[in-house]
Formats: structure tokens, C-alpha cells, sequence
């Protein structure tokens, strides 16, 4: 498979995860996958030092301990499915086996992506319980909601979605097309965490960021379109969804490390979580 056929952003993301295990004297996440999962021939491109200080790099890291913290409490509250929209080379199934166990877990990307990790598994002489089901989709010609109906997803289950790293890349009418799709599939209850860019990013355009977006879109995956934190509950809320928490990369910061900023923090991303609403 050509080295880059893959998003080279999830690439880069799942080397960010390693890196922070193996560099990082106390890591928010334990993830010695996220090499494995990569091809030698795209982690002799991507060095240690380059991705140790991406502006994406805070980020990466606090969303995955934020979503499985959300997962985790999800799961007590009774969700028993776990859908990953966008998942890249993400590795909660191989990392935290015993957690994921409990789960009937769909991770929906790209092919050409999926297709890259569902290799990378076998040559690493793996294989994961049936309990995991991949759903290749183009989900700029699929909803999730008509993705899932491939697969043996159960839509009266409550439910935990993921989408990280994903929504910047899309339009504003893509985005709101599939928080209305993650609510049509699911119960009340069931949630969703996700990643989004403040959009007066966009108007600001601050040097950092123009870098940033000029440096994305030369490999292909271009920043589209943000939020504004202050009406993001009215927008979810006309996707049958309720806000639960939206957090800043400086909230964040201070939510995993006391403030300390010893990862730094992203001054572009929040995170949030939202509810399926009663209907």
C-alpha cells in the first residue's frame, strides 16, 4: 500500500500518542501501539522532536485521556457500544483490552485509512476479538447513522460516540449533518465527544494558525470550518442534542495537570460533550 494513502494527520496522531508514552516521564495515556500501528517507512519521516512540538500535540493527547474518561463514565451508566467516528489508527481495542471487552465496539473511517491499520494489525501478528467491527465509509457520501446499518450495531443501545480530530476538516453543513445522524441512531442518553476549532480562528487568522492551516493543506487535508463556543449548545441543540461540557485547551490543561502547562495547550481546540435529548 503507497506510504501516504492513509490520512497523514491520523498518521501523525497515532505517533503523537507513542511518543508521549515512551518521552513523557508522567503520560496522561499509555498507548505503545501507536507505533506499531504505523509503517517503518512513514515513522522514518516523522521524527520524535517534530512531533513532540506540533501545535496539535496538547491536544491529541488530552482528547484521548478526555474521551476514555467520558467512555469510562458512559459505560457505568450503562452504555455497552462504543462507536469511533473517524478513528484513524486509534488503539483502545489493543491497549486496554480488558475495558474494551465490555464493549461491542465500530470504528468507521476513511478505506483507504482503515484499510492501512486492518493491515498493520495482521503484520503485527495480532488479531482482535469479534467484539470489534470495522465500517469502512466515505462519510462525505454516507451518514454514520447509514454506515452502522452495515454492521451488527444495535440502535436501542445507549451508545458512546467519539469523533476527534475530524469536524475542522469538514464544512459547517457536513458537521451539523452528522451530529443530527449520531442522534438519529441512538437513545436518549446516549453521548458524544468531539473536537472542534473555535471558527473566529478563521477570522483572526494569527500567525500561528495561518502556519498551521498552510502546513495541512499542503498534504491534502485543508481546515474547512469551526464553532462559536458561545452559540455551540443552540447548534447542538437543532441536532437533538444537549451540552453537557465544552472545554478549552487551557481547560484542559488545567484539568490534567493542575494548570502546570507541561504539555503545553492547544489555542485552538476544544473539546466537548453532548447528550442525546430526549425526544
Amino acid at each position: 500500500m503507497e506510504k501516504f494513502a492513509a490520512s497523514r494527520t491520523a498518521l501523525a496522531t497515532s505517533l503523537m500518542r507513542a511518543a508521549h508514552t515512551r518521552l513523557d516521564p508522567h503520560p496522561l495515556i499509555d498507548d505503545p501501539w501507536g507505533d506499531r500501528l504505523v509503517p517503518e517507512s512513514v515513522r522514518g519521516v516523522m521524527a520524535d522532536a517534530a512531533l513532540l512540538q506540533s501545535p496539535a500535540y496538547s491536544n491529541v493527547i488530552t482528547r484521548t485521556r478526555y474521551a476514555e474518561d467520558a467512555l469510562q463514565n458512559a459505560v457505568e451508566g450503562g452504555a455497552t457500544q462504543y462507536v469511533l467516528i473517524g478513528a484513524g489508527f486509534d488503539s483502545f481495542a489493543l491497549r486496554r483490552p480488558s475495558f474494551a471487552a465490555a464493549l461491542q465496539i465500530f470504528e468507521i473511517d476513511f478505506p483507504s485509512t482503515q484499510a492501512l491499520k486492518i493491515e498493520r494489525i495482521g503484520e503485527c501478528g495480532v488479531s482482535l476479538p469479534d467484539s470489534v467491527h470495522f465500517i469502512a465509509a466515505d462519510l462525505s457520501l454516507e451518514s454514520v447513522a447509514a454506515a452502522l446499518t452495515r454492521s451488527s450495531f444495535e440502535q436501542d443501545k445507549l451508545t458512546f460516540f467519539s469523533w476527534l480530530g475530524v469536524t475542522m476538516y469538514l464544512t459547517r453543513a457536513a458537521n451539523l449533518a452528522t451530529l443530527t445522524s449520531v442522534s438519529s441512531c441512538s437513545p436518549a442518553g446516549s453521548e458524544l465527544v468531539f473536537t472542534y476549532f473555535d471558527e473566529r480562528l478563521f477570522q483572526a487568522q494569527s500567525e500561528s494558525f495561518r502556519e498551521l492551516q498552510q502546513r495541512v493543506a499542503s498534504i491534502g487535508e485543508p481546515f474547512t470550518s469551526g464553532f462559536d463556543p458561545s452559540s455551540l449548545a443552540i447548534n447542538l441543540a437543532q441536532c437533538d442534542l444537549e451540552l453537557m461540557e465544552d472545554l478549552s485547551g487551557t481547560d484542559m490543561a488545567r484539568r490534567y495537570y493542575g494548570g502546570e502547562h507541561r504539555l503545553g495547550h492547544s489555542a485552538f481546540s476544544h473539546i466537548a460533550l453532548a447528550r442525546v435529548a430526549e425526544q
